[in-house]
């Protein structure tokens, strides 16, 4: 079963944009990730609805229709949103524990971010587990094609990294490998954000080392030498990356290191390439004009007459 690029539901949908958080005097852990919108204007109800939400202990939970379900704010924000946005963590376990296994706790809003993206985005390990333990769907993605590995990833978010790849074992390698919007999966995003350990756990759990993204077909180790990370560089090269593995455009890592200032990239990688992949790959501009010379030339010799 593929990644959710689409919700099932269609009332509301979600995804991880960038965004400030709104709520005054408090700056949440992240600030280029979206994470709530229309607090402003329900603040005052929110602390109402949550308050109502609260039932006595002997309560059997049913799949009944529960009205704090069916709150959602213009941007398509739940209850349950807002309570991990605010970091109401009473109120958030009781929504979890009153809709185990519902598809209320996969919800997205109007950036397609469920319950689970904005628990790793605001750095709530212990809720990311609780909703996964409670039937949170990890393979949903937001409006970048991010999934919540995806984004503990870009985060360097170890906590939260732990908590999914330990409840999502059926869907790990699936996740490892998708793909978002921008071509990157989990381990490019570790590697982009110099994220080591993260890399090394990845790595561990079963994700292709060599695995291209899609945009220019670099693997990992193309991007360690492109943003000059000697320490990923020697992690990769020791957890055997192929060193020889082409760009799109047919460049080698080594070919990256040229006109950067990391010379101890360089030389590292210069005794791993073997000598025939060392040089510069040709540019069609350059085939084009080797072409047009040798046709030049051909002319050339063909208007020469021999003899008389």
């Amino acid at each position: 079963m593929d990644v959710h690029r689409v919700s099932h539901h269609s009332r509301t949908e979600y995804t991880l944009g960038n965004m400030e958080e709104k709520l005054p005097g408090k700056m949440l852990p992240c600030q280029e990730d979206r994470l709530d919108s229309g607090v402003d204007s329900i603040e005052d109800d929110l602390v109402k609805d949550l308050e109502e939400l609260k039932m006595t202990d002997n309560r059997e939970f049913t799949h009944e229709y529960e009205p704090w379900r069916a709150i959602v704010t213009d941007d398509g924000d739940t209850l349950l949103h807002l309570a991990i946005i605010h970091e109401a963590q009473e109120h958030v376990l009781e929504m979890i524990k009153q809709s185990h296994n519902h598809p209320f706790l996969n919800v997205q809003n109007h950036q397609r971010q469920t319950a689970l993206h904005l628990a790793v985005i605001t750095e709530q390990p212990q809720l990311v587990e609780r909703l996964l333990k409670a039937g949170a769907d990890p393979r949903l993605a937001d409006n970048s094609g991010n999934t919540a590995l995806h984004i503990a990833c870009k985060k360097g978010s170890l906590a939260s990294f732990s908590v999914i790849t330990q409840n999502c074992h059926n869907h790990l390698t699936q996740l490892m490998s998708f793909p978002n919007y921008s071509g990157h999966n989990c381990l490019h995003l570790a590697s982009i954000n110099g994220y080591v350990s993260l890399v090394e756990n990845l790595v561990a759990l079963g994700a292709d080392i060599n695995a291209q993204e899609q945009c220019s077909g670099r693997t990992a180790l193309h991007l360690a030498v492109d943003f000059q990370n000697l320490l990923l560089v020697r992690c990769l090269v020791e957890l055997g990356a192929d060193v020889n593995s082409s760009n799109y455009g047919g460049f080698t890592p080594y070919h990256l290191t040229y006109g950067r200032q990391n010379d101890e990239i360089r030389q590292r990688l210069y005794h791993k390439t073997p000598q025939e992949l060392r040089p510069l790959p040709m540019s069609d501009s350059e085939e084009s004009e080797i072409e047009d010379l040798d046709l030049s030339n051909e002319e050339f010799y063909n208007d020469i007459k021999f003899g008389n």
